[in-house]
């Protein structure tokens, strides 16, 4: 089955996103659908650089701004290319859609175009995040900035599901972030949480988990509302860069240090591979009924390659179908129908 890549939008579109295709096609032979304005596609590009390759054009007449609000932009460009990618999914032609576009604006498509998974409130994003060891999962990241705990509670049914399929995961331990550890800790939604997932007898819950401890991977899945984890995730990620640049710094100070920095070439690749947001690629949009990914604006070619990998992964592990299974069997069993 066909993936759709959205030609259309990362900051510099839509040279990443040829690149990506382009590389990913002759490294898979997947075919890709690549939508958008055919004009401006070719504009950088022309037809014999696909020659043989499995990839597909899909005009698309509207072209989003990107600082225009999601549902109003819609509504006058109802043929952009996020929407087009995203009826190429509703109808079958392809297993996922992948887009560097605007995080509201894919979520409003794709609730719009479709539709949520049976018993889901609200989709929520949910993105590989590293520990110590291997990654562990961390959801909201950005979706709901306001939730109720019956919202995350069925995050942490769809972060279990992910965590299986994606991280090959057996019965992963779930955690809750809060500011402590006991019960009684968190405000009101990390409280009437807590109640929800200690209650249920098919997840695997742990408790909460303060964000120390999801460093050293003490849970699979971090559970949290859209606004605490976009912080929690925006934080880590400028600390690491942080980290990064004042080691580079003092590793190239003098002759010694650069001395040191060769002999731990090795090891500092390593942390960097691990921090570095391309290989995560894109965020799946966990409750929407079908395959919808969604990466960071300044994405590049790698990182455009990364995500069309994760979308892969997940149409190949069957992901939509296991959580359209798990969500109603979790409800049902919690309320002891």
């Amino acid at each position: 089955m066909a993936l759709v890549l959205d030609a259309m939008g990362s900051d510099r579109h839509p040279v990443p996103e040829i690149e990506a295709a382009i590389r990913f096609s002759r490294e898979t032979s997947e075919k890709i659908y690549l939508t958008g304005h055919r004009d401006i596609i070719f504009s950088v590009a022309k037809e014999s650089d696909f020659a043989g390759l499995p990839i597909e054009f899909v005009h698309a007449d509207d072209v989003l701004e990107s600082d225009a609000k999601a549902v109003t932009s819609f509504k006058e460009k109802p043929n952009n290319s996020m929407a087009v990618g995203l009826r190429l999914v509703r109808e079958g032609k392809a297993s996922g859609f992948l887009t560097n576009g605007s995080t509201g604006a894919a979520l409003f498509a794709s609730l719009r175009i479709l539709g949520r998974i049976k018993n889901v409130s609200r989709p929520c994003l949910a993105t590989y995040f590293p520990t110590e060891s291997d990654d562990c999962i961390l959801l909201d990241i950005g979706a709901n900035s306001d939730c109720r705990p019956e919202f995350l509670h069925q995050f942490a049914v769809m972060g279990a599901v992910y965590a299986e399929k994606m991280l090959g995961v057996s019965n992963p331990r779930i955690g809750l972030l809060s500011n402590g550890e006991e019960e009684s800790k968190g405000n009101e939604l990390a409280r009437e949480t807590f109640k929800l997932l200690a209650a249920s007898a098919h997840l695997n819950f742990y408790g909460n988990i303060e964000p120390k401890e999801v460093f050293t991977h003490k849970v699979d899945v971090v559970v949290t509302d859209g606004f605490s984890g976009n912080i929690f995730m925006k934080t880590t990620e400028s600390t690491a860069r942080m980290v990064t640049e004042i080691l580079k710094a003092g590793f190239l100070s003098n002759p010694l240090t650069k001395l040191g920095a060769l002999l731990n070439k090795s090891t500092l690749r390593t942390l960097k591979k691990k921090v570095d947001p391309e290989r995560i690629g894109a965020a799946p949009l966990l409750g929407v009924d079908g395959l919808a990914y969604v990466g960071h604006g300044r994405s590049n070619t790698n990182a455009t390659i990364g995500g069309l990998r994760r979308v892969k992964e997940a149409a190949d592990g069957k992901l939509i179908d296991e959580i359209r299974r798990r969500i109603p069997l979790e409800l049902s069993r919690e309320s002891g129908e």
